[in-house]
């Protein structure tokens, strides 16, 4: 375990220098599928990028944006871009062109390292000065002006590493300022959670321009020289498969999405079939030993060798969650926010407790501002070293980010109890005021609402007069799945295939509607009637961030009246 003793300060600069000289030889990154570079080699990359860089005319103090997937390459130019004195810039892979060229200009990024098949994406290339490809270094745009050695650079700690724009689940993008202090801070004070030794492996699925998976997924890897493994590509089974079996990882990362996608469709259908299996599920003596039995399948699904499973970026389902606490599956829940480096608060493998995200980090203060006197419901607010600088050129936000005596406003609903577990309740701007005064928290009923066997996502808004609006995306497979069988077994149905096409149409429509309803009525059973959902809609994809999250703004009410209005 590494130290700020180990170090001597928090920047990029020494936590490098003392990786390369304590773990020179030992593998740092690679390809599943490529023979991993060493850490002596990726210090080397790192000094022929700064070179590169240098000779292209770009100097300390500039800002230099990154847009590409996850890869060792994208490491490598982050630690060169920041050891030089300058400003790196990382934009999601998914944004929009239109994102990419507002957080461009938003930014004033002097170059652009971006991936192949990211170059498309980027609009009013003229407008920037030089344009460089990340996986080969060659130049796309801008000339070599000179042939001369880096100048020396002394990190501070108190420099700008990164800024990183927020594609957020309430809207508008903010440019959030971390300092060298804020990064390497949390990743020293993030093996709270989980020790990680030069002998430890990582298989990575999330996006390094996520601060979460760049902190916590690389930095403290990188922090400690052990070696972290990108699939080359999207993390679908066809490729993570194959390199679980081969890497065979004592660590990954995660967003709850993930492991509640594979609870649902594959633990938990083979728990509740009929028969035997279903009938020893239902009981609470024989449960946690089934439970404990497909924990064990899903370590080996990940190679074998899992250790720690980190989870966070979004709240996750207390019944998937309790899962994972019964079968003994090696999770560990992360909270906090990009404007916190992440981390804020954790609870670590073997130390969870389903339904909270644990206790604070040591180093830091949390608090509950303003809290229900009867609920002890208030607002989670943050002081330390992993709290931002501020948003980039908008001293009127960072203003009201903060208490006036200094405190990060984290925007979440939380309590804390007298053994220092936090409970997070909910975003206190989607918390919806019902009609007798009552708090009403919608991801509570969206929680519900995701134990239908056919719902796979949920969003639960305000209506009209203070009703409640859920939209649902359904289970598509297992919809058609269940409709052809009861087609197909109508006795009257036609042998027409053209007909066949029809009726089976026509009969999506009408079971679609059904479900939708016995949707509602499932919701509303299992609710408190404050939380009675008035009307449900269903929707095909929900749009969302980088984390995974819903972006709630785009369902609000006062979007939907747009809509209708350009209709």
């Amino acid at each position: 375990m590494q130290t700020i003793d180990s170090l001597g300060k928090y920047t990029f600069q020494h936590l490098l220098e003392n990786s390369v000289k304590l773990f020179e030889k030992r593998p740092a990154v690679s390809f599943t599928d490529e023979k991993p570079i060493t850490y002596g080699e990726f210090y080397t990359k790192v000094k022929q990028t700064q070179k590169l860089l240098t000779n292209l005319g770009l100097c300390a103090g500039g800002n230099i944006a990154i847009l590409s997937p996850s890869s060792p390459f994208w490491g490598i130019t982050y630690f060169a871009i920041v050891l030089m004195g300058c400003v790196a810039v990382p934009l999601l892979h998914d944004f929009t062109e239109n994102e990419i060229a507002s957080c461009l200009k938003h930014s004033n990024s002097k170059a652009l390292f971006v991936s192949k098949k990211m170059l498309a994406k980027v609009k009013n290339i003229e407008d920037m000065e030089t344009i460089i490809d990340i996986e080969d270094s060659t130049i796309i745009k801008g000339n070599i002006i000179n042939d001369s050695e880096v100048p020396a650079y002394l990190c501070n700690e108190e420099d700008l590493a990164s800024i990183i724009y927020t594609s957020g689940t309430t809207g508008r993008s903010k440019g959030v300022m971390l300092t060298h202090k804020n990064l390497v801070f949390t990743a020293i004070s993030g093996q709270q959670a989980q020790r990680i030794n030069c002998y430890d492996a990582a298989v990575s699925i999330l996006p390094m321009s996520h601060v979460y998976e760049f902190t916590i997924g690389f930095l403290m890897f990188i922090l400690n020289g052990a070696c972290i493994y990108y699939l080359g590509g999207p993390p679908v089974p066809r490729t993570l498969l194959p390199a679980l079996a081969k890497v065979r990882p004592q660590f990954m990362l995660v967003v709850p999405m993930v492991i509640e996608k594979i609870y649902k469709q594959k633990v938990l259908p083979s728990l509740t079939k009929a028969g035997l299996i279903s009938r020893l599920y239902n009981n609470n003596l024989t449960k946690k030993l089934l439970c404990r039995i497909a924990g064990k399948k899903l370590i080996k699904t990940f190679g074998g060798r899992l250790k720690f499973f980190g989870i966070g970026g979004a709240k996750i389902d207390p019944v998937v969650e309790q899962f994972m606490k019964d079968a003994k599956f090696p999770y560990s829940i992360g909270y906090g926010l990009t404007e916190t480096s992440p981390l804020v608060a954790f609870s670590s493998v073997g130390k969870t407790r389903p339904g909270y995200i644990g206790w604070q980090m040591e180093g830091i203060e949390v608090k509950i501002d303003n809290p229900d006197a009867e609920t002890g419901v208030g607002e989670l607010v943050v002081k330390g070293e992993n709290v931002m600088k501020g948003y980039y050129n908008a001293p009127l936000l960072t203003k009201e980010a903060f208490t006036q005596d200094g405190f990060f406003k984290t925007g979440d609903l939380c309590t804390i109890d007298k053994k220092g577990w936090i409970r997070l309740m909910g975003r206190s701007k989607n918390m919806i005021l019902g009609a007798s005064g009552e708090n009403i928290y919608p991801e509570d009923i969206e929680f519900v609402i995701n134990q239908h066997p056919l719902v796979s996502e949920s969003l639960v808004i305000e209506g009209e007069n203070s009703s409640l609006v859920a939209y649902v995306k359904l289970d598509e497979d297992k919809l058609n799945a269940q409709m052809e069988n009861e087609v197909k077994g109508d006795k009257t149905f036609s042998e027409n295939i053209q007909d066949m096409a029809l009726e089976l149409s026509d009969a999506f429509v009408y079971k679609k509607e059904e479900l939708l309803n016995e949707i509602k009525f499932f919701i509303n059973t299992n609710v408190n009637r404050m939380s009675r959902i008035d009307t449900i809609k269903a929707v095909s994809e929900f749009e969302k961030t980088a984390s995974q999250k819903i972006k709630r703004y785009l369902y609000s009410i006062q979007n939907n009246k747009k809509d209708e209005k350009k209709e």
